[in-house]
């Protein structure tokens, strides 16, 4: 749908009826006073026009890590419950600091943390799935005539534990509050006016994207671009929740994350992203057997740790390496946990390698459009960037290279698949 199509029906629809709007506004949108008061007087000046709002905010600015690095002072192995505990305090300072400047405008609003609303999650603490959404109680206070404000990241469990969604887990908070009410629009409020092709603060020349798929954000959000978060965007996707990505700094319209998108084919490819935060671990020697494969990384699953990329030499011995990635912050923990399960299966060597970066291209036209590996490949070893490691999806190649020719590679990629244009 043409963004300026969707911004005319959008405004008919309200028209014939008060329209109920989900806004969700990250951390640097609230980072300090000054901030939180614009935020107030954009969603005031929504309000006077007549729609119904239900608004979720994230911690204020660096909340969030300033709450882990003091945890990691006080216990550098702390409980889960317990870091949900602490974490969840963020979302609820900043909802009541936005009810309060709301207030002092002159309107009617009442914030509620995740679990005062109803938003029931399992029990799977710092990475918390949805189960269900009460959403009687936003009814009940948009009807009296209130902005709603509720607490981003969080929900309860069954036995009223508090538990978080993972990080970016406002965006999820967002999406499923407005599958939930059926909004009319969920709109993602940040620093920047929308998704672009690469990062401009790597790339000048990045472009902002007027209309993106579902498939190509997603993509893009698990490669390292941090505009959304993943999970977010597939439960828009599931559930054909359209959003619309922008700047709470400006008035422009930013992007829309929608079902198709008009040629979505005939671009080969829409994005590259950059992932710094990655590490590998080879574990070398390994037999080559049945089984083998399975001890480790069910040792890892049991520890709560995600694996990325999994590559197996093909053995012509009796022994093959495995190397694999990891998010840094569970690197240790991970080639712990493999020397271990080398010490038990007879392997040799385990190998940490935290100087590295994923780099990827992402782009629907990829699935009718040959050759676009080999100009990747290609495009790399011109500028004698060796790969390390290779991934591949319908939609997205991806590649673990030293992390030193990281920024170049991507400047290089964008410009050779004109993105630059």
């Amino acid at each position: 749908m043409d963004i300026n199509l969707w911004n005319i029906l959008f405004e008919e629809k309200q028209t014939m009826h008060k329209g109920l709007i989900v806004q969700k506004y990250g951390g640097s949108s609230v980072a300090n006073v000054e901030r939180i008061q614009k935020v107030a007087q954009r969603v005031v000046g929504y309000s006077k026009k007549g729609y119904q709002l239900v608004i979720v905010v994230s911690a204020l600015g660096d909340t969030t890590d300033e709450l882990i690095e003091l945890a990691d002072k006080i216990n550098p192995n702390p409980s889960q419950r317990e870091m949900d505990m602490l974490l969840s305090t963020g979302e609820q300072i900043s909802v009541a600091l936005l009810a309060m400047a709301i207030h002092k405008l002159g309107a009617r609003a009442i914030s509620f943390t995740g679990s005062q609303v109803g938003i029931i999650t399992d029990t799977s603490h710092t990475q918390a799935r949805i189960i269900k959404i009460d959403g009687n109680k936003i009814k009940e206070e948009l009807k009296k005539g209130n902005i709603v404000i509720v607490a981003g990241f969080q929900g309860v469990t069954l036995n009223q534990d508090i538990t978080t969604l993972g990080r970016g887990g406002s965006d999820l908070t967002a999406v499923a509050l407005a599958k939930e009410l059926k909004a009319d629009a969920c709109e993602i409020y940040t620093d920047v006016e929308g998704i672009y092709t690469t990062d401009p603060r790597i790339e000048p020349r990045a472009r902002k994207i007027k209309e993106i798929t579902y498939d190509e954000m997603l993509e893009m959000a698990s490669l390292g671009a941090q505009v959304m978060q993943a999970r977010s965007i597939e439960v828009a996707k599931k559930f054909d929740v359209p959003l619309h990505v922008r700047s709470s700094f400006s008035d422009k319209s930013g992007t829309m994350i929608i079902k198709e998108v008009k040629k979505m084919e005939d671009v080969v490819v829409n994005g590259v992203t950059l992932n710094k935060n990655e590490a590998k671990i080879t574990l070398c020697g390994v037999l080559d057997k049945p089984g083998v494969a399975v001890k480790l990384f069910k040792n890892l699953a049991d520890a709560g740790v995600s694996v990325d990329m999994i590559v197996q030499n093909v053995s012509h011995t009796r022994s093959t390496d495995i190397s694999f990635t990891i998010v840094k912050p569970e690197s240790a923990k991970a080639a712990r946990i493999t020397k271990m399960v080398a010490g038990k299966i007879g392997a040799g060597e385990v190998l940490l390698d935290e100087d590295i970066a994923q780099v990827s291209i992402v782009g629907v036209g990829m699935k009718s459009h040959r050759g676009v590996a080999a100009k990747m490949f290609g495009i790399l070893a011109d500028n004698k960037i060796n790969i390390e490691m290779i991934s591949t999806s319908d939609i997205s190649i991806s590649c673990i290279i030293k992390k030193k020719n990281a920024e170049i590679a991507v400047r290089k990629l964008h410009k050779e698949f004109g993105l630059n244009k």
